[in-house]
């Protein structure tokens, strides 16, 4: 009897100890976002015409995850995202998108209705229609609002 008491205070305080040095787990990244490596793949396999802006992409270079990387393409055919694309990659800045019909990010972006980020602009994150491969449908965008803290 006194062996089994012995055992069950052992157990009860590895049970604590175990609880007390628990670390929540790290933040998973949004479903809506690509992750770095998602938007390498869709480059290396897609067969849209692609026309890169902004920085170049080094996942080597420090300041390579603080920048933000979005593709918006002009074609959607029932759940793809195609025909002509534009890559962008860099910080802060208000994408001129005229005919845009479908976007994703590796983080939040909005996309709105008028040039210069005017108009009606809805954010990535609450996306109406999503399309195969992580991308959102957004007919009527103009230009892309890639924020700086996002």
């Amino acid at each position: 009897m006194k062996f089994f008491s012995i055992t069950a205070n052992f157990v009860a305080i590895a049970a604590l100890v175990v609880v007390a040095n628990a670390s929540p787990a790290p933040d998973a990244p949004a479903s809506f976002l690509w992750s770095d490596a998602e938007f390498d793949h869709w480059l290396a396999t897609t067969d849209a015409n692609i026309t890169y802006v902004g920085e170049p992409y080094n996942p080597l270079e420090e300041r390579a995850i603080l920048a933000t990387r979005v593709t918006y393409c002009s074609r959607r055919i029932h759940k793809v995202c195609g025909g002509s694309c534009t890559v962008y990659r860099g910080g802060a800045k208000c994408l001129n998108a005229p005919r845009t019909d479908c976007l994703a990010a590796t983080k939040n972006v909005a996309f709105c209705s008028s040039a210069k980020c005017g108009g009606d602009c809805n954010q990535l994150s609450t996306c109406g229609t999503r399309l195969s491969g992580g991308f959102c449908y957004t007919p009527g965008t103009k230009s892309i609002l890639v924020s700086g803290n996002n």
